[in-house]
């Protein structure tokens, strides 16, 4: 039996709890703050109409079967945890007031683009998803659910399987992609969106991002009743269920090393947990620039464009609203522009950002004839004068900024078509110097480095450290952000470790 020390609580690291006290290992997990989920956080709130349960990270599951082999894997599926699946996944609206439902329903989803769009647009992107499903049938097992070892796992690929490099087109980015398979600009907009489930700019993330909504697609987007918090829970009882000790308010400060083999961990109150393996859930630049002395990772860290952040708006809201969906998408006249102000020099909050409006129609998280919005709007990093400082940053903690911004956007959603300001019963601002406090994520970079770059997205800190008996789990590291993709990062790392 080998002794693990996990450091935090979200996701990823949960599922590498489980994972391997099941396989045998003595596991301890140490997170600093006094709950766990990481990201995939919970704030609730009490008005005079009652009580409300805002989820503050994702809103839906993709790649259901990536939890369902987690907890098969570690004793069964949990009693009362239920996957609703979403219809329609989401509601888009562009700038010249056409609007429609995305389906998972290919047919159906073609359907609905040449009916809002006009007639082609559901043949150019039936056409596009043929595509991308070629990017993920390559991609699926050499680059999601398998270790990464940098460039050479693209040039190994390239001398085995060609056709799958080609079909990576590991040096055409989304953007591009979409323009040579959609014909109509508001379907590329529709398009480009992707590139910022993995925190990016779609004019320079990799064509390989064709694969997210290929996934979408074919998967479907499910709702965790009672919200996604729930999700995050059963991974933690599963782990205790498995054996993990599981330790709240412990934060890790140092990773110690014997002979350059990672041997244990630090507190911050000067307790010493000695381990054979330790798995970082933590974010890749805190681990490499401050719990490890490992320079080298440090510096390709240092050289990649950190992925952008985001601004949340929390509003209780009275009444119902007509033609509200789950997940509602509100986009502007210039998409570009919202790039250029998140990562450029000097970033700024975007003047007219894309809205993206959660509010499931779940009665365990809001009380009758009311609901609980999720307001997210793409923002640069947060700017301190330790870390974060230049490019894609802008000091969120400043007088009035943020406060000011939440106001601009309450102007916005009524400009949009979501009147909501002489509704709200409650709110509250989490900016990205908030989602650094709560989360650790440096700048509050909510995955890390972004995929901007021609193979950026094959470029992620490894789950395998250079540091021997130190792995990475986690948005932040291989094979990137979302639930699917940390609880897969937790698989590898499992495997890599192995039985005790």
């Amino acid at each position: 039996m080998s002794r693990v020390v996990v450091i935090g609580a979200g996701v990823g690291g949960l599922a590498a709890a489980a994972r391997l006290a099941h396989l045998g290992h003595d596991v301890t997990v140490c997170e600093a703050s006094e709950s766990v989920g990481g990201k995939l956080g919970l704030v609730e709130a009490d008005t005079s109409s009652g009580g409300f349960r805002f989820d503050t990270g994702p809103s839906l599951v993709t790649m259901p079967q990536v939890f369902r082999d987690l907890f098969e894997d570690t004793g069964g599926w949990p009693r009362g945890l239920a996957l609703e699946p979403l219809e329609p996944l989401a509601r888009y609206r562009f700038a010249d007031g056409t609007a429609f439902d995305a389906s998972s329903d290919l047919d159906e989803h073609c359907a609905r683009l040449d009916a809002a769009l006009g007639d082609g647009n559901g043949d150019d992107w039936r056409a596009f998803t043929a595509r991308a499903k070629r990017v993920w049938d390559a991609s699926r097992g050499p680059f999601l659910e398998s270790p990464l070892d940098g460039p050479r796992t693209i040039a190994r690929l390239a001398a085995r399987q060609p056709r799958d490099v080609s079909a990576i087109a590991p040096g055409r980015s989304l953007r591009s992609l979409g323009r040579r398979h959609l014909r109509d600009p508001r379907l590329r907009t529709y398009l480009d969106r992707y590139a910022t489930y993995t925190g990016s700019d779609p004019r320079r993330a990799p064509a390989a991002l064709a694969a997210v909504p290929y996934v979408e697609q074919a998967y479907g987007g499910w709702y965790v009743t009672g919200g996604l918090h729930r999700l995050g829970e059963a991974v933690r009882d599963r782990a205790v269920e498995c054996g993990a000790v599981l330790r709240l308010g412990a934060e890790v400060v140092r990773i110690e090393r014997t002979a350059g083999h990672a041997c244990g961990v630090v507190l911050a109150d000067g307790e010493h947990l000695p381990a054979d393996v330790v798995v970082a859930n933590a974010d890749a630049a805190t681990v490499y620039g401050s719990l490890v002395d490992a320079p080298t990772a440090a510096r390709r860290l240092a050289r990649a464009t950190p992925s952008l952040s985001g601004f949340v708006l929390l509003l209780a809201v009275k009444g119902r609203t007509p033609g509200l969906a789950h997940h509602n998408v509100l986009f502007p006249s210039d998409y570009d522009a919202e790039f250029d102000a998140v990562f450029g020099d000097p970033a700024r909050p975007v003047p007219d950002p894309t809205l993206y409006v959660s509010a499931p129609d779940d009665p365990a998280v809001r009380p009758e004839g009311c609901e609980a919005w999720f307001v997210l709007v793409n923002a640069p990093r947060h700017r301190t004068a330790d870390h974060g400082e230049g490019r894609g940053t802008v000091d969120w903690r400043a007088d009035g900024v943020s406060e000011a911004y939440a106001d601009h956007l309450l102007d916005l959603l009524g400009e949009r078509g979501l009147p909501v300001r002489d509704r709200v019963l409650w709110s509250q601002v989490l900016s990205p110097a908030d989602l650094e406090e709560r989360t650790g994520a440096v700048g509050g970079a909510i995955y890390g480095t972004s995929s901007n770059g021609a193979s950026a997205a094959f470029l992620r800190p490894a789950n395998r450290s250079p540091v021997p008996g130190l792995f990475l789990v986690g948005g932040s590291s291989h094979p990137g952000g979302g639930l699917p993709l940390v609880t897969l990062s937790a698989q590898i790392v499992a495997g890599l470790v192995g039985p005790a």
